[in-house]
């Protein structure tokens, strides 16, 4: 070691309180002055001069290497009281320099200060609390476990997303922490002689015990005892209380509104001022008003209120103690009598020291400290949060890989991938929950599309929060081409990725609308111009198809046309032509029936024909089908056509009616058969085969104004009577009976014959066929529909368990199908069912051809049945069952107020 060394060593050792200490750097160092400030809830940060007779000390011995600074007290002979200030160079410079010195400065900070200067512009924690992110950002730094301590009293819950934005790790963790009033401050590790970080969020974890008396210096001796003087206690007017409220979509209906909170417990009355107010989005719950769980409302707002207090007293002060530091609660001893007032008779907490000492001047330590409480927390007051502009993209995640479906969870909510997402987290987790927004929405209905894994997204964020995510838009890319582009610029398409599409084509002279879906063959409804895939033109108009089934359904009556209606001018159910076509088939039919009814035949039931036209037909009166057409109607089926009716089946031709059957044609009526023609006669001819007429138990007319002709052309006529057969023209006649033969004329008898025999009696015996009258056996299908109410058709007793009855005996039991529907096999000789269902309900149905009261029949079908009325003195009754279902059905129908029931 050269002599230079030795002298500025023992120079140093004996004439100097302050020492540094950079292991990493050899040269002698001497402390000429330093300053440095330590405050709770920030980074220490001393500024250090120091002297060297080494006039080219490198940058790289001392920037980022670990310093020390040491702080003596007592004589320079034995220095006591020692305090160690240890941390890292983060500045270094060179002031000036002389032949025997040179002068340096250097600032030190505590190693945590080096996660300022890892800088993020995005970062995204998922499913942590903020202790739990504090501390994995840490540890990334390198700090070990007992280089930092959480003494914490509450217990802080996971969030679903933490994300760090345009902060530095530094920044990121400091905004974190005072958002839920945790504080922290530095101590000095014996065994390692390094810094530790505390974190807090309570009083218990403060440092008690310090005392020290006011003793102000005089002269140029302060007898060698710490103490504290310069006490100056100032008061501010703050804010009396704050209530704070946010709003959870998943919880909706709740009031997420602290109660006012009053830290002071009424105590601040009469000098505090003011109510606070904050909507802000950082609770999920309301919380507990006297002990509130962490990040609740209530918990919120008594933080606020604590920060706001923070402020109300302020104390400062000079001290010559250099073991001062915050988180320390210093109780201030005064003398007899005493001196401080009531503020300072208390303990105080020390907030922030600033420390100064150089060669030529003593250490004097200023402190900043507030009125130390058991009841009310100091809270470090908070730091802005980074606020979003636009959007960041991201990718819809699944849980699934290669997943072809939306993954969502029962809200109906996604995963995301951001892309500036550097971590690695698990497949699906990558984010909380996210909202889609929409352009419409409600309670179980809106506009939404489910988006697939991959599908690029931008996320917006709830008042820039970068907390608070939601996809705003959904986004094309390379990976994901746009469905609509320059090849097909003039269609507007929604179309989902098993191709249900809705293509709405704007071209020019060739518009048209196509819904589709891949499903039985390719579904669709295309409208307008209609193309196929190569744009070419399949055909205009309208198109309904399927390679599956098929099925048309109106609940209330369906109208199918072919009569023209230019640019959807008229109404809807607008059918006039088709009630003049009708009305027109009517009168031709009324007029052949009135000539068939004068012809002695039976007549046409035209009545029913214009009642059902009427009644029914018109505006869709009931649930009919209605198909019409100004030129024609085609009917054609491949194998089978079947036409039914329960009631009536009525066929009108203005003209001609030809119904041709290659091979057997069947009419079976099962009560009478009127043929009837006007004109031009009747025509009934067998090319071959027999052609029989029979009236098996009844007679037969053969009537003609002119002539008669029974001809058998290659073979016999046989006229047979079991009882007789008379001859008659013009008077003359001829019986047959078995006992004689009679002729009889009033003219001329004359046998023209080449021969003439008699002989004695004969006879020819004949058959006489019996058929005996028929007795009916005909069975119909029926539907007995049991509606809780005439106006509820969707609403029945599905399952309701019910036995029915047939004219008295039972004839089925079971329970009501889902639509309460009962199947029948109605015989025609039944006359009355009468259903009795398990809760009591009792229905007679009787069958009948035709009502007594047509009216009431008709709303008997509906479901207003007969119900007794209640006798009761204070109740106007209806008269009759008839005053009950009018007015019932009045009622429902909307023709008078309820208040007129009354």
């Amino acid at each position: 070691m050269s002599l230079k060394n030795t002298l500025s060593e023992t120079l140093t050792s004996s004439l100097n309180r302050y020492r540094l200490d950079i292991p990493s750097c050899t040269s002698p160092l001497d402390v000429e002055e330093f300053s440095g400030r330590e405050c709770m809830s920030a980074l220490y940060l001393y500024t250090i001069r120091f002297t060297s007779v080494d006039h080219d000390i490198s940058a790289e011995q001392l920037l980022n290497k670990s310093a020390t600074l040491s702080m003596g007290t007592g004589s320079l002979a034995a220095m006591t009281g020692m305090k160690v200030i240890h941390g890292t160079v983060t500045h270094f410079r060179r002031i000036s320099g002389s032949a025997d010195q040179s002068t340096y400065q250097i600032l030190v900070e505590p190693f945590f200060a080096l996660l300022g200067r890892q800088f993020r512009t995005h970062r995204f924690f998922v499913n942590k609390s903020v202790p739990e992110v504090v501390e994995q950002v840490l540890q990334e730094h390198g700090l070990h476990g007992w280089e930092y301590e959480f003494n914490l009293k509450q217990g802080y819950p996971k969030r679903e997303q933490i994300n760090q934005y345009q902060e530095s790790d530094l920044t990121f963790i400091q905004r974190l922490l005072a958002e839920v009033g945790i504080f922290y401050w530095f101590t000095l590790q014996e065994d390692t002689q390094s810094e530790v970080v505390h974190f807090a969020d309570a009083q218990r974890a403060l440092m008690f015990g310090k005392t020290l008396p006011v003793n102000s210096p005089s002269g140029m001796s302060d007898s060698g005892t710490d103490s504290v003087w310069g006490l100056n206690v100032s008061h501010n007017v703050v804010e009396a209380n704050v209530t704070t409220k946010d709003y959870n979509h998943r919880d909706a209906q709740s009031v997420l509104q602290s109660a006012p909170a009053d830290m002071t417990r009424g105590d601040g009355e009469g000098i505090t001022y003011g109510e606070v107010y904050h909507y802000r989005l950082r609770h999920l719950e309301r919380g507990d008003k006297i002990d509130p769980q962490a990040e609740t409302a209530n918990f919120y707002a008594r933080l606020d209120h604590e920060r706001f207090l923070a402020d109300q007293t302020l104390i400062t002060a000079a001290s010559t103690d250099s073991t001062l530091s915050p988180a320390q609660v210093l109780t201030i001893t005064d003398s007899l009598p005493p001196t401080l007032p009531e503020t300072l008779q208390a303990p105080v907490l020390i907030v922030s020291t600033h420390f100064t000492a150089s060669r030529k001047d003593a250490l004097r330590v200023d402190i900043i400290a507030v009125p130390y409480s058991e009841t009310l927390c100091w809270r470090p007051p908070l730091l802005p949060r980074p606020k979003v502009t636009g959007t960041m993209t991201a990718r819809v995640t699944s849980a699934k890989a290669n997943d072809i479906y939306a993954w969502q969870d029962a809200s109906g909510l996604y995963r995301v991938k951001f892309d500036a997402d550097r971590d690695d987290k698990s497949q699906g987790q990558e984010s909380m929950p996210v909202r889609l927004a929409k352009p419409y929405g409600g309670d179980v209905y809106g506009f939404h599309f489910p988006l697939i894994q991959g599908t690029e997204v931008a996320i917006a964020f709830h008042e820039g929060d970068p907390d608070r995510p939601y996809i705003a838009h959904a986004l094309h890319d390379s990976r994901h081409v746009d469905h609509v582009t320059e090849k097909n610029s003039t269609r507007n398409v929604i179309r989902t990725p098993a191709n249900n599409k809705l293509r709405m084509e704007d071209k020019r002279g060739a518009e048209h609308i196509k819904l589709s879906t891949e499903y039985g063959g390719k579904t669709q409804l295309n409208l307008g111009h209609n193309v196929d895939a190569g744009r070419k033109l399949r055909g205009e108009g309208f198109e309904l198809r399927t390679d599956s089934w098929g099925a048309l359904r109106g609940g209330k009556g369906l109208f199918i046309t072919a009569d023209a209606q230019s640019l959807a001018s008229g109404k809807m159910l607008e059918m006039q032509d088709t009630l003049d076509r009708l009305k027109q088939a009517g009168d031709e039919m009324d007029s052949l029936s009135r000539d068939a009814q004068s012809a002695k035949a039976d007549p046409a039931q035209i009545d029913q024909q214009l009642a059902f036209m009427r009644e029914q037909i018109d505006q869709l009166k009931e649930a009919v089908a209605v198909l019409s057409a100004p030129k024609g109607v085609a009917i054609s089926s491949g194998k089978h056509l079947q036409l039914t009716a329960n009631r009536n089946l009525i066929v009108n031709a203005g003209a001609d009616a030809d119904m041709g059957v290659m091979k057997r044609l069947f009419i079976g009526v099962g009560e009478g058969l009127s043929l009837f023609v006007r004109k031009l006669g009747m025509k009934i001819i067998s090319n071959q085969g027999p052609v029989t007429i029979q009236a098996q138990n009844d007679q037969l007319q053969l009537l003609a104004r002119k002539d008669l002709e029974i001809v058998s052309t290659d073979d016999e006529i046989h006229i047979i009577a079991k009882k007789k057969i008379i001859i008659n023209a013009g008077g003359s006649y001829l019986t047959l009976d078995p006992c004689r033969i009679e002729f009889g004329t009033n003219g001329d008898f004359e046998v023209k014959a080449a021969d003439f025999m008699y002989s004695g009696p004969a006879s020819m015996k004949a058959d006489h066929p019996d058929y005996p009258p028929l007795q009916s056996n005909v069975r119909q299908s029926l539907n007995l529909k049991i509606m809780q109410s005439p106006n509820a058709q969707g609403i029945s007793w599905a399952g309701m368990p019910y036995t029915l009855y047939a004219d008295g005996a039972p004839l089925k039991n079971g329970v009501l199908d889902e639509r309460g529907q009962i199947p029948i096999d109605h015989q025609v000789v039944t006359q009355n069912y009468k259903l009795e269902m398990a809760n009591g309900v009792t229905y007679q149905i009787p069958v009948v051809e035709a009502y007594s009261n047509p009216e009431q029949g008709k709303l008997a079908n509906r479901g207003f049945h007969h119900h007794a009325s209640q006798a009761d003195a204070e109740i106007s009754s209806p008269s009759s069952h008839t005053e009950h279902r009018n007015i019932y059905a009045d009622l429902l129908d909307g023709r008078i107020d309820k208040e007129e029931c009354q």
